[in-house]
């Protein structure tokens, strides 16, 4: 039995979430080789606390120091037909000092008037040349690591070593497609079969990486990477709205006894909890998907304690 999807434009016959490709995939470049260059106050970030994918950029943005050399833009949480409005009245919200859109769409329909797919975030724009560069998180991430690591307060160490990016990258992709996209496969899954599938996976992808956390503190060992940053922003989120309101309820992290640690390691590693805004993040999901949750009523819990310590000290050190 099918029932009425969330994003019908991405959803395959079978019931199963199909998620939109990125139309902008230009790229910024610290050597000068594309038509970008990597310079301080040409870029402006729009972006979404609410996000797992833009939140991952706003923690690079943080991580690398750059945040004097690439503005940013907070829209509003709640985002309806219209795509993400930009209200910098509300609580953890800021204005658009760039261009003074009221709406994201604006930045997608001067780019390309014929856009016709749904409004993402992040999304990085070019100041100077008066349109969207990238909207790929993935994109986005790496260029504030390793193209702006020049105009970046702390430009070392890469989050992306290159001994380790073979590893690396098939860890991330399989990260992706079981967790990552695999909580939002279980979320918006328009037939039981569907969401049978991405059940299993999800968990059996779980079950792999607390495996893999019981002998090092952070995925590829002692050193937080970029494929941490990609997981922790799914983490973060699982608890508070996606054992519920995406019903992946087998297990919390919290029931999890080494991704639980690793996630208030990650937490607790400066400039990261102040990037999380639970109270953005609850109100996104349970108010914006009205298929998922037609009383759009927010619940008041989990209560959550990322503060208290890790326990995870003597897997080796941040480097």
């Amino acid at each position: 039995m099918t029932t009425p999807a969330a994003f019908p434009d991405e959803t395959g016959d079978d019931g199963s979430w199909q998620r939109q490709a990125s139309a902008f995939r230009q790229w910024v470049s610290r050597d000068g080789s594309t038509p970008f260059p990597a310079v301080a106050g040409r870029y402006h970030l729009y972006v979404s606390l609410a996000c797992p994918w833009a939140h991952r950029v706003v923690i690079m943005r943080a991580l690398r120091g750059l945040e004097d050399a690439i503005s940013m833009t907070i829209v509003d949480p709640e985002r309806d037909e219209r795509g993400w409005a930009i209200h910098p009245g509300e609580p953890g919200c800021t204005d658009d000092p760039v261009n003074g859109f009221v709406f994201l769409s604006e930045a997608y329909e001067a780019t390309d008037p014929a856009f016709a797919g749904r409004y993402s975030v992040p999304v990085l724009w070019d100041i100077d040349e008066g349109l969207i560069v990238n909207n790929e998180s993935a994109d986005i991430l790496r260029m504030l690591d390793v193209e702006f690591a020049d105009v970046a307060r702390r430009p070392q160490p890469t989050y992306y070593p290159a001994d380790l990016a073979a590893e690396m990258d098939a860890l991330m992709d399989d990260i992706y497609v079981r967790v990552n996209n695999g909580v939002y496969a279980c979320g918006f899954a328009a037939t039981q079969g569907a969401y049978d599938a991405a059940f299993a996976d999800l968990f059996a992808g779980l079950d792999m990486l607390d495996d893999r956390l019981g002998s090092r503190r952070f995925l590829m060992g002692p050193a937080l990477t970029e494929a941490d940053i990609r997981l922790f922003t799914t983490l973060v989120r699982f608890d508070p709205v996606y054992v519920g309101h995406f019903k992946c309820n087998l297990r919390r992290i919290a029931d999890y006894p080494h991704l639980s640690g690793y996630l208030r390691d990650v937490y607790q590693l400066p400039g990261v909890a102040g990037t999380v805004n639970l109270d953005h993040i609850r109100r996104h999901y349970y108010r914006t998907h009205g298929a998922l949750n037609p009383s759009r009523i927010v619940p008041g819990g989990p209560q959550l304690d990322w503060d208290r310590p890790s326990g995870r000290d003597g897997l080796g050190a941040t480097g």
